[in-house]
């Protein structure tokens, strides 16, 4: 399954103003949270930080571990291979989406093209490509929320795997705006490597 037709969520306004309710939702203070409140957590507690408002992380699931390792292996070796620059940083990595305060969040996968945007703490800045795995309790999130917020910060392509449903949903951002569905059968290249396929079901034998 492949198409090439952009959500409702980012062509039609009124479900983009349907989505700015869902994602505007209220913190559970008066005041909006910061990176401090992050840093502050009991150790061990993971939670990311959007525009103020904290969301809770749940433990991940052996699926979506391995995904994610398969994927910074897959990614890793690509790169090495083609003398590539990029960086590729797996889930718990920091990422100061809009290089404030007020959003913090842990991609899954992250890959940065951009050295002057790492430091210690984490990545300054949106990543070049950004790979979300699907868990039951992070749908709206990732679907939604980030969806919205990768786009505007200026992230080249995003990627939510959906183990669930086996399926991609591949945005690209750079340039022209386009949105393609794919099942784990099929072989995916990414923008920003036109060399590398990607069938996901490979990762899952």
């Amino acid at each position: 399954m492949n198409t090439n037709i952009l959500p409702a969520v980012l062509s039609e306004k009124s479900n983009h103003d349907m989505f700015k309710e869902v994602y505007t939702m209220p913190s559970r203070k008066s005041d909006t949270y910061t990176t401090n409140d992050i840093y502050s957590l009991p150790e061990g507690q993971r939670a990311e930080l959007i525009d103020g408002v904290i969301y809770d992380m749940a433990p991940p699931s052996f699926t979506h571990q391995k995904l994610v390792g398969e994927f910074y292996r897959a990614l890793m070796n690509y790169i090495e291979s083609h003398n590539g620059s990029c960086v590729v940083l797996p889930a718990p990595f920091g990422v100061f989406l809009n290089a404030d305060d007020k959003t913090y969040v842990e991609p899954d996968v992250s890959v940065i093209c951009d050295p002057n945007k790492i430091d210690d703490r984490g990545c300054n800045g949106a990543p070049d490509w950004i790979i979300e795995i699907v868990s039951p309790s992070t749908q709206s999130m990732d679907y939604f929320i980030k969806l919205f917020k990768y786009r505007t910060a200026g992230v080249k392509e995003y990627w939510i795997v959906n183990p669930m449903k086996q399926t991609i949903q591949v945005y690209s951002f750079d340039g022209e705006e386009k949105a393609m569905q794919f099942s784990f059968d099929e072989a995916i290249k990414p923008g920003i490597y036109d060399g590398l396929e990607i069938r996901i079901a490979d990762f899952l034998k």
